[in-house]
């Protein structure tokens, strides 16, 4: 398990929230906070239980934190199943990341963090649909203060993802070209724009549906060079005008994961990170054998838990933070929903037929 055990953490460790402007009121936190909290996997909609809990005192090498917004992301959604490959020990509280303040810190903290820094979860599966907690800096990374909430709150999962991914399996430069399918997921739309301010053209492959033409609309503007449907992909000249793609990102896998490798250039990489479609990746023969293609996988979680310290993260989330404040990241399509109605939020998190909705983000009143 990664982490700390959950129990320990969020059994002891509970939380409360609000907003900015009431940032005073809640430095005078009364010790009482509300964590939702699992404590069989199954259905989330059914196991999940929102409960109020009482925080310990604030130890000397510690902070108080309260959340200010945490994304439902699907791997949170797969780990209340129990089907994901991280299983937490239970009871848990679920999150695995968000944005949160520093209210109060402990005497032996010096300047390390301080009352109003804004903080993401640096330990995975830190536990962050609750409304407080009482945190070591270690498991903390504090981050610029003038990044809108919907950002700094999905930044870490999958704008990470699609960053690591275009950085480390093929040396890109300006002008080549990358295809990804399920391009309208929040780590397709992240490496739409994240590509986009590389110089790197993409081809963003979609399903069909009623409203195609606005979904195509709405990735263009977002920097996607050419956007198609999977029976679109086979012949559109648009495709065929570019360079091959040296780079194919593969969330949905089975048969949308082998037209992503008829597509590669000789000795292209497809990196896959998901599989919506619960098929597995097939490789054509002539394209292993002629084309001399290489099949590879990246987890972000594997990635942070090897590079917990690493000087590398810290640059990737200065240069993410950075392509926010300069307007070149914006966090995925989402919608804000009161914590209080966190069934709503688990309801419209779940994937229908393969299709993902807008992204969930619990706000913490």
């Amino acid at each position: 398990m990664l982490g700390r055990p959950a129990l320990r953490r969020f059994a002891l460790y509970p939380r409360t929230n609000v907003f900015a402007n009431d940032i005073q009121r809640f430095r005078q936190f009364s010790g009482v906070g509300t964590s939702l909290v699992y404590e069989e996997y199954g259905d989330p909609e059914k196991v999940i239980v929102q409960t109020k809990t009482v925080l310990p005192k604030l130890q000397d090498d510690q902070v108080l934190i309260r959340m200010i917004a945490a994304p439902v992301n699907p791997a949170d959604i797969n780990t209340i199943q129990g089907v994901y490959a991280v299983k937490p020990r239970l009871p848990s509280v679920p999150g695995n990341e968000g944005v949160g303040e520093i209210l109060d810190v402990g005497k032996n903290i010096g300047n390390e963090l301080q009352p109003g820094d804004r903080i993401i979860p640096k330990i995975n599966a830190f536990g962050t649909w609750c409304t407080h907690a009482l945190a070591s800096p270690s498991e903390l990374i504090k981050i610029p203060s003038d990044v809108d909430i919907a950002t700094a709150a999905t930044i870490a999962v999958n704008p990470g993802t699609a960053y690591r991914m275009l950085k480390d399996f093929v040396s890109l430069k300006s002008g080549d070209t990358v295809i990804q399918n399920g391009a309208n997921s929040a780590v397709g739309q992240a490496v739409i724009q994240i590509a986009a301010a590389f110089g790197v053209k993409t081809v963003n492959v979609v399903r069909d549906r009623p409203a195609i033409n606005e979904l195509k609309e709405f990735l263009i503007k977002l920097g996607a060079t050419v956007v198609v449907t999977e029976n679109e992909l086979r012949k559109s000249e648009e495709v065929k005008a570019l360079p091959p793609p040296s780079l194919a990102l593969n969330c949905v896998s089975g048969r949308s994961g082998t037209e992503l490798l008829r597509q590669l250039a000789p000795k292209g990489i497809m990196v896959t990170y998901g599989g919506m479609s619960r098929q597995p990746v097939t490789v054509p023969v002539g394209t292993l054998i002629f084309t001399d293609v290489t099949l590879r996988g990246f987890w972000m979680t594997r990635w942070n838990k090897e590079h917990l310290n690493h000087p590398a993260r810290h640059q990737m989330l200065d240069e993410l933070f950075h392509l926010a404040q300069t307007g070149d990241l914006k966090p995925p399509d989402h919608t804000f929903v009161p914590f209080s109605n966190f069934r709503v939020a688990l309801q419209n998190a779940m994937p229908s037929e393969g299709m993902l909705g807008k992204k969930q983000i619990l706000l913490f009143e």
